[in-house]
């Protein structure tokens, strides 16, 4: 990429975009960084800055950048933690966010379209006039768009009962590294089996096959009733069994989320807020699990009480004290009714990072992993923020964690000890026969490295990259390069 291929590449992208293409540093600043740790002066400016606002015009915009071979970055809510935005070899941030229409809801079938720029939130707020939503909630849902949770595979807070973003998505239109639409799934079905499944490699993709501009997406109804409750458990272990007592016995759970009695104290950011102090938890509690229970308000009542009944009398367990710890937590995690100016994201982050190794392991090596995470911690010399475990597949505990720790990022030595703590944990995961990355992604943090999980099919995947990106412009950098840690 030459100076000259930038400067002509820039003038073809005004003749399709106008004014909404840019190459004033003010702009570009905007798109250099996500939520990743980085040292706070770490900047990866994209070169030229595109708006597009539909699909014909992002056609455009990659076959400009594949006639000159330019990077582009796919650049939505900037929410990620992995770096997945990164712009650190240059080239064109396509801004997705002016996709931003609904182009059909579908209330017969069940499906919404629309295009992949779309904030959660905002396609909530359409879907509520029809009483529907879209269940896939992730905490950052006021910013994070559709086509980010498709790119970045990221978790929810219903995901116990809803699943991850795959188990609502139908089918998308994806623009190739060549400039090719293609609309890839099932239509309106709920399952195929005809042809491969290329729904499912765009699914965490992040950017680097395509860029998403529209999807299709099943939708249910708006619950009629919903009850939260917390319950203090003795062990982290108490809290996974109780879940799967619960399945087994009939229940419906709508949301799970385990938290280790540190974590507990950043998900009740609102709380302290509010109360000025930290709750109440039994000095013996070990763990916290909050519960949801969501659809007719009998079924609703019958379901708590039916729950709290097993987690009272097989597991010792006990409800929270103060329901206002259980309101400012889902806050935090759902609702996001936060004292203006007040809230976890940005306010506990001005001093300090919130970094995370995000392991996908088996159930049973839950307390084990906890211990080692402990300890792993301590060896880099992190400030522990404590676990939560996350269950994303309908129906049954699946251990989806956040390892958490605080990062000095005003600290080169602080920035550096944080990604050696997220390898060793990473290299932990494979062992426990687990994943390295259960909702961040690999961004520029596991690429390459992630050949210690995935073997011989690594290859495979390289080749399916350049199926879909012949000119390798795509997201360059991600998935198979690391910037952070090294493959030795």
């Amino acid at each position: 990429m030459n100076q000259a291929s930038l400067d002509q590449a820039f003038q073809d992208l005004k003749s399709v975009l106008g004014e909404r293409v840019t190459r004033a540093k003010m702009h570009r600043i905007c798109y250099s960084r996500d939520w990743s740790p980085r040292h706070r002066s770490h900047t990866d400016l994209p070169d030229i800055v595109a708006v597009p606002k539909t699909t014909d015009e992002v056609v455009e915009i990659v076959r400009i950048a594949y006639r000159h071979r330019i990077p582009v970055v796919p650049f939505a809510g900037g929410t990620g933690m992995g770096g997945g935005v990164a712009a650190w070899k240059g080239g064109i941030a396509i801004e997705t966010k002016s996709l931003d229409q609904i182009l059909e809801v579908d209330e017969a079938n069940m499906m919404v379209t629309a295009q992949a720029g779309i904030t959660v939130w905002a396609l909530n707020e359409e879907l509520a006039r029809y009483g529907l939503w879209f269940p896939h909630q992730p905490e950052s849902k006021r910013v994070c768009t559709v086509g980010a949770s498709i790119a970045c595979d990221s978790d929810s807070t219903f995901g116990l009962r809803y699943g991850k973003i795959l188990d609502c998505l139908s089918n998308v239109v994806m623009v190739t590294g060549t400039g090719e639409a293609l609309r890839i799934g099932r239509r309106k079905a709920s399952f195929s089996s005809t042809g491969y499944k290329l729904l499912d490699l765009v699914v965490a993709s992040e950017g680097t096959l395509g860029v998403v501009t529209e999807a299709t997406l099943r939708v249910f109804p708006l619950p009629e009733t919903r009850l939260v409750r917390g319950y203090v458990c003795r062990k982290l272990n108490d809290g996974i069994r109780a879940l799967e007592r619960m399945l087994a016995s009939g229940l419906c759970v709508e949301s799970a989320h385990l938290n280790c009695r540190q974590r507990l104290h950043f998900y009740t950011h609102a709380y302290r807020q509010q109360y000025h102090r930290d709750p109440d938890i039994p000095d013996w509690a070990e763990a916290i699990l909050f519960l949801s229970f969501a659809g007719d308000e009998d079924v609703v009542n019958f379901s708590l009480e039916k729950a709290t009944r097993i987690l009272r009398e097989e597991f010792r367990a006990e409800k929270a004290k103060e329901q206002e710890i259980v309101d400012g937590w889902w806050a935090s995690k759902h609702s996001l009714e936060f004292i203006p100016f007040h809230q976890k994201w940005p306010d506990s982050q001005r001093e300090k990072k919130f970094g995370a190794a995000d392991l996908g392991l088996p159930i049973g090596r839950v307390e084990e992993a906890y211990q080692r995470f402990l300890e792993i911690a301590g060896r880099w010399g992190q400030e522990i923020l404590g676990m939560t475990v996350y269950n994303e597949a309908p129906n049954k505990p699946t251990a989806s964690i956040s390892f958490a720790v605080f990062v000095d990022d005003s600290n080169d030595e602080s920035v550096t000890n944080f990604y050696n703590y997220v390898k060793e944990m990473s290299t932990m995961a494979v062992e426990m026969e687990g994943t390295m990355s259960s909702y961040i992604g690999d961004g520029d943090r596991l690429g390459g490295f992630n050949r210690l999980e995935h073997g011989d099919s690594y290859t495979y995947m390289q080749r399916i990259k350049e199926l879909f990106d012949p000119g390798g412009i795509f997201n360059p950098g991600k998935k198979f390069e690391s910037r952070w840690i090294s493959q030795a």
